[in-house]
């Protein structure tokens, strides 16, 4: 970790045991996102219930680039908090969870959409010479080759056809290396 880790203890003594098993749930957390910057966490005895067994109260402050993740564990919510140990495995699942799906959508965002090809239509075809033109809807002109053509054959091309292509550069200018009759 960048930062050290921070432990707090509320309304309870100091563990070294407890804090070597917070560092321990701490160090899978970094093994699983290396790019984690602070690490807060704050464990608290409830003193509410002293008839029924005190309960614990975790809170986690990750800082990661951008980003602040906290996991608040209430303790009302669940008797099985009466044992700290399990509150604390608890709060780190619930942040292991959200940094999980933080990652996600940093993949997802880093990821760039595939454009479609651009489109076009056949003008001109010269048969003879085994070449066409692509009339594209910024007003270029494309050329390609008959054995550009996929997934259709040349003879199949007229004057009009629709067509997507993926267009280079050429000696003598822009050419399409693949042609697609549109909807093929």
């Amino acid at each position: 970790m960048r930062l050290p880790l921070e432990v707090t203890f509320r309304n309870m003594d100091p563990s070294e045991v407890l804090e070597a098993n917070i560092r321990e749930h701490t160090d899978k957390l970094e093994q699983f996102y290396d790019r984690i910057m602070n690490c807060r966490v704050v464990v608290e005895q409830d003193h509410k219930r002293r008839h029924q067994g005190n309960l614990y109260h975790v809170r986690i402050d990750l800082t990661v680039p951008g980003k602040e993740l906290v996991v608040s564990r209430e303790s009302e919510k669940n008797d099985g908090h009466k044992d700290v140990y399990v509150a604390v495995r608890d709060a780190f699942r619930a942040m292991r969870r959200q940094l999980e799906d933080h990652t996600r959508r940093l993949r997802d965002q880093g990821k760039q959409r595939r454009e479609a090809p651009p489109s076009g239509r056949v003008s001109t075809l010269f048969p003879a010479e085994d070449y066409g033109i692509i009339a594209t809807a910024d007003g270029r002109e494309v050329y390609f080759h008959r054995n550009s053509v996929v997934d259709a054959d040349f003879e199949q091309l007229e004057v009009g056809s629709e067509v997507r292509f993926h267009e280079e550069q050429g000696d003598e200018g822009p050419q399409a290396s693949t042609v697609k009759l549109a909807g093929k």
